[in-house]
């Protein structure tokens, strides 16, 4: 187990208890979208079943559910690097992603200036 972790900007340290606590706060969100996913699939299911469906509400449900199984990604992945000893390193430029952004975003991969960079290029 990793007990401090150099992340963000003036290399910030994170505690064992910073670190527990981003654990914490994304297994809540694997938790969450997981449920999630498994209630869109039952009302998927069960609006299948209907004669006359609203189409813009399946195609909200679709957007919906397609949102979640991203972000259920995303927090596998950080979970992942948490393991490995690679949580918090941009996945781009390879420096530490800001302290203050994991604390808002805990499955961020980027740091504050590559995201800015890569939402600009869009």
């Amino acid at each position: 187990m990793v007990t401090h972790q150099t992340i963000g900007e003036h290399d910030e340290i994170f505690s064992a208890e910073d670190l527990a606590t981003l654990r914490e706060n994304l297994h809540e969100q694997l938790l969450f979208r997981r449920e999630q996913l498994r209630q869109f699939a039952a009302v998927s299911r069960a609006d299948a079943r209907r004669v006359r469906e609203d189409a813009a509400q399946v195609e909200v449900g679709v957007k919906l559910a397609a949102s979640a199984r991203m972000v259920l990604a995303d927090v596998e992945e950080a979970l992942s690097r948490m393991d490995s000893g690679t949580y918090g390193v941009c996945h781009l430029c390879r420096r530490p992603v800001e302290r203050h952004r994991l604390l808002i975003v805990p499955q961020a991969r980027y740091c504050g200036r590559c995201q800015q960079v890569r939402e600009a290029g869009r």
